[in-house]
């Protein structure tokens, strides 16, 4: 309702705020949120729990085409297969796009089995960084600069590695890896133009 008291759904969609001004985005956080909201196709559910790979999002999802997004509220991880499941299960019709953190991925990822038995419109972007990078951030926010070599080995996930595409499979989900920007771009055009579950691992630079 506000937005069409704003006369928001008319305004015309800023280019600068999908696309580079010249070349690919970098591989990067903010560059692959800048290519994930040029992709949005209209009236796409986000799910958004890419925490600290997702700190740009809303700068160039501002201009996107229209969406509902829904994000993690509170201090606790895990929310976001879960809850793109429901959406999808609510509203079958749409596409759910899901950005998981590979962290918070593992407290839910049996969300992925549901969504290949009720074939839901899921694509979930899996950013693995192969740490808790939330919790990184946390201890640095306390004054914690340095992390012994036990301490640190807690906030990986590393040894051993998580396997996304391996695991999204065993669950009955398609899934590839990506690690450019091109190579996303035509995994997320393609799970866009079909219906089902789709799983990217989106292979990230510590």
């Amino acid at each position: 309702m506000l937005a069409q008291r704003l006369d928001a759904r008319t305004a015309p969609l800023h280019p600068a705020s999908t696309a580079p001004a010249e070349g690919e985005p970098r591989w990067d956080p903010d560059g692959i949120m800048r290519t994930v909201a040029g992709l949005l196709p209209d009236q796409a559910i986000l799910v958004d729990e890419a925490l600290t790979s997702g700190h740009t999002l809303f700068q160039h999802t501002v201009h996107a085409a229209p969406h509902d997004h829904l994000q993690l509220t509170g201090g606790a991880i895990g929310m976001g297969l879960p809850v793109a499941t429901g959406a999808a299960v609510a509203c079958p019709s749409r596409k759910v796009i899901s950005l998981e953190g590979d962290g918070s991925g593992m407290y839910t990822a049996q969300a992925l089995w549901t969504q290949a038995r009720e074939r839901l419109n899921v694509l979930t972007l899996v950013f693995a960084n192969r740490g808790y990078q939330i919790l990184r951030g946390e201890m640095a926010g306390m004054g914690v600069s340095t992390l012994g070599p036990q301490a640190s080995r807690m906030l990986d996930i590393e040894d051993p590695e998580l396997d996304w595409v391996g695991l999204a499979n065993a669950m009955g989900v398609e899934a590839a890896t990506a690690s450019s920007i091109a190579q996303l771009r035509g995994l997320m055009q393609s799970a866009l133009a079909k219906s089902g579950p789709f799983l990217i691992e989106v292979r990230l630079n510590r």
